[in-house]
């Protein structure tokens, strides 16, 4: 059976939500400056071309971290235009969720290389999202 390895790993510094330093940074902005750090880590033993697949976490995927926000953080931190991107909305486990769906996937063969992390700004989206409209049959049972 095929193993699965984290060669690498970085995160942003944690800040305070609505008062911090990177209260008005963009969370498309901070992850791909993470994934170009990634990059750097591997001295170079790592192609950025042979990345199969960004996946990244986002409790609130709308706004400035809307779309398909692990494609637009891919062709943020330079990666070629063919690598894809999946977003996972698991609420507060999304980040670790990609982690272990990406693991699952290389031990799978379905990949070799995949850049898997969470990302979120706490300050640019609201709790609970921007415009909420629950199932009305969900919302009422």
């Amino acid at each position: 059976m095929r193993e699965a390895v984290i060669v690498a790993g970085a995160r942003t510094a944690v800040g305070k939500s609505h008062r911090g330093v990177s209260k008005t940074a963009r969370p498309d902005d901070m992850a791909a400056t993470v994934i170009a750090d990634l990059l750097r880590q591997t001295n170079g033993k790592l192609d950025p071309a042979e990345v199969d697949d960004v996946v990244i976490g986002c409790a609130y995927p709308e706004s400035v971290q809307g779309l398909n926000f692990a494609r637009i953080i891919a062709l943020r931190a330079g990666l070629p235009v063919h690598v894809a991107g999946l977003t996972v909305n698991r609420f507060c486990a999304s980040g670790l969720q990609t982690i272990a769906q990406s693991a699952e996937r290389i031990i799978a063969n379905g990949a070799d290389v995949i850049i898997a992390g969470g990302a979120e700004s706490m300050s640019l989206i609201v709790r609970g999202g921007t415009r909420r409209s629950p199932n009305p049959y969900l919302a009422e049972h």
